[in-house]
């Protein structure tokens, strides 16, 4: 099986940054994208940040210039580097993973069990 893990939440002031992490184990062949989502309480899940297994990123506009997503791919992890956080950034922050578990298996979709950000204002 696979797991994803997060790391690295917790309450910081506005205008703080934070760094999470997420990591993949268990019977790994490739892990394609990655990605980050968030939900605050009473709203729907949203994408954050997404990378490829080429490097390549995205962002959601509310968090181009502040968020940075990287990869280590020797270490199966993602990271989110938050800096400049708002109080709307509170959220719990999930990962995501495409990952394929052997060379001639299927890709399947990832989650972790998420991780709670809270900005104070």
């Amino acid at each position: 099986q696979v797991q994803l893990e997060e790391s690295g939440g917790g309450l910081v002031q506005a205008g703080g940054s934070l760094r999470l992490s997420c990591a993949a184990s268990g019977r790994i062949f490739r892990v394609n994208s990655m990605r980050w989502y968030r939900q605050a309480p009473g709203k729907q899940r949203e994408s954050v940040a997404h990378i490829t297994d080429g490097g390549s990123t995205n962002y959601a506009d509310s968090v181009k210039g502040r968020f940075t997503i990287s990869r280590d791919n020797a270490k199966n992890t993602v990271y989110l580097q938050m800096n400049s956080l708002k109080p709307e950034d509170t959220a719990v922050y999930y990962c995501n993973a495409d990952i394929r578990q052997s060379f001639s298996g299927a890709t399947y979709s990832y989650w972790g069990q998420g991780t709670q950000v809270t900005v104070s204002s």
